[in-house]
């Protein structure tokens, strides 16, 4: 299921890291190289774009006050929500997942942000 706002990790290559960061574009290589990695997908910038622009942040703000809770309270649009039900609901019945964020400029050759994101299990 292809769409800009939301990716299959068998969908993503290594050059798509504008697209859905640095992690997922990894992920993606790994699976495309025939390495066993666990299904997922990935939320991509287009969405996260449209959900920062409803909070009124500007693009390349990196000033991060309050940025995060004034994207919380955004509301997310059904497109996108219904387009995250659908990825979860292909990877099975009540399936535990790790709710992983990206950048689109970490675990770059020059740049390594290990650790500095969150996790949500």
């Amino acid at each position: 299921m292809t769409s800009d706002l939301v990716r299959q990790l068998s969908e993503i290559d290594a050059g798509m890291i504008d697209d859905v960061g640095g992690k997922a574009a990894n992920l993606g290589a790994l699976t495309s190289a025939g390495f066993q990695v666990p299904q997922g997908f990935c939320v991509t910038t287009e969405a996260y774009g449209r959900i920062a622009r409803a909070a009124d942040v500007a693009p390349g703000q990196f000033d991060s006050t309050g940025i995060a809770e004034r994207i919380r309270r955004t509301p997310i649009p059904d497109d996108i929500a219904q387009a995250i039900m659908d990825s979860y609901r292909q990877l099975g019945e009540q399936v535990p997942v790790a709710v992983r964020s990206s950048a689109t400029a970490e675990d770059l050759p020059f740049a390594s942000f290990a650790g500095q994101q969150v996790t949500f299990l």
